[in-house]
């Protein structure tokens, strides 16, 4: 009897977690022209790769897209930035910006204040000492400025 239970039990988790497989494949598999309008509106940036992009890509821009309605507009204007300045990106600046993105997320709650706080700082200076900066020091400002 309880290997009968044991069997059942281990059943219905099998079967849950292909209901939740088929559904995140699903909705990582939505073309372009499946995606609602406004799923389409915040997603523009990226329409014309859309269909390219790799399932967990979709996936993460599809929760951003669901999230959206929920956003401030401060918040929403902030998102079509960045969806634009990523459409924009090369391949090779896309996965350099995500080694940067992970590595800042690795600092500790010190430094990323601390870098945060000397990014405000570069942001108020006017773009002829922003220029003089990056000439000065080509490598530290990389692709810091994208607008």
């Amino acid at each position: 009897m309880a290997g009968y239970q044991l069997r059942s039990k281990n059943l219905i988790c099998v079967c849950v977690l292909l209901i939740c497989g088929i559904s995140v494949v699903k909705a990582a598999d939505v073309t372009w022209a499946e995606l609602n309008d406004a799923q389409r509106q915040v997603l523009n940036p990226l329409a014309s790769e859309w269909d390219t992009l790799r399932p967990w890509q979709r996936e993460k821009m599809l929760d951003i897209a669901g999230d959206y309605p929920k956003m401030s507009a401060e918040k929403q204007a902030l998102v079509k930035k960045r969806l634009t300045n990523w459409s924009r990106m090369t391949p090779y600046e896309r996965e350099n910006a995500r080694k940067r993105h992970q590595q800042f997320n690795a600092l500790s709650a010190d430094k990323k204040s601390e870098l945060r706080k000397k990014w405000l700082e570069y942001q108020q200076l006017s773009e002829s000492e922003r220029a003089r900066l990056r000439a000065e020091s080509p490598d530290a400002y990389t692709d810091a400025d994208l607008h």
